[in-house]
């Protein structure tokens, strides 16, 4: 198994490890450790560099297949071999803006579940912009407003965010973990890593995020639309 760096610490952003094996059919190699997020959960996965002996080795994305995290090369590169040791090195201006954009998307989600009562049917994000779906049956200008004034208030507040992993069992004693409509946690895994933004929200959650809300910057909701009779979108920039 691949240790995931980033599920305990998402500012790391260079690691050394080894090749323990390849996929021709994937073009691809495992490391035992790695900072590289595969993407999932609405996040993108992680861009940046792999060196061989100091030498680009073509590395692509980080994917996550089967429960296995493979690192994909251009097809243009030779595979290496395994039990060779490299050097990883995240595209971090991506990273954070990545991280800052998804605990906005937690403020958000933290406000309207705690203030509404509603909970999330979908969502997507790119670097600094979002959207995300919720279960309102209607929408209006004014209460836009009012959401979007409250999610910066709380970014002001400085909460504190903190990661746990937990035994699934255990983790799932805790009220209301799945803010989303279906449940996306799939049956076979076994610890559940959970985000929690102190006094305001606490998710079941496997991307990266930062350490205290002050720094996620100013958010704008920029539009909103109905994606059906109960199903509201809002659209959301934050300032760089």
């Amino acid at each position: 198994m691949t240790k995931l760096l980033y599920h305990l610490d998402s500012y790391q952003k260079e690691f050394d490890a080894q090749i323990t094996k390849t996929s021709e059919e994937l073009h691809a190699i495992q490391l035992d450790e790695t900072c590289f997020y595969p993407g999932g959960g609405g996040q993108p996965w992680d861009t940046g560099t792999l060196l061989l002996n100091g030498n680009d080795i073509g590395f692509t994305r980080a994917r996550m297949i089967n429960g296995e995290h493979w690192h994909c090369l251009n097809a243009e590169k030779p595979l290496p071999e395994t039990g060779n040791r490299v050097h990883g090195i995240l595209n971090w201006e991506n990273r954070y803006r990545l991280m800052r954009t998804h605990t906005a998307m937690h403020i958000l989600c933290g406000v309207i579940f705690h203030d509404y009562g509603v909970l999330v049917t979908g969502g997507d994000m790119q670097p600094l912009q979002a959207r995300m779906d919720f279960e309102f049956e209607s929408m209006t200008k004014e209460l836009v407003t009012v959401i979007e004034e409250k999610v910066n208030q709380e970014v002001q507040l400085g909460h504190a965010i903190k990661v746990s992993i937990l035994p699934r069992q255990e983790a799932l004693q805790i009220p209301d973990l799945i803010r989303t409509k279906i449940d996306l946690l799939p049956e076979n895994i076994s610890e559940i890593r959970i985000v929690e933004i102190e006094g305001l929200d606490l998710q079941a959650d496997g991307g990266t995020h930062v350490a205290n809300t002050r720094e996620v910057g100013k958010i704008h909701i920029t539009d909103y639309k109905s994606k059906g009779k109960i199903n509201k979108r809002i659209y959301v920039e934050i300032e760089d």
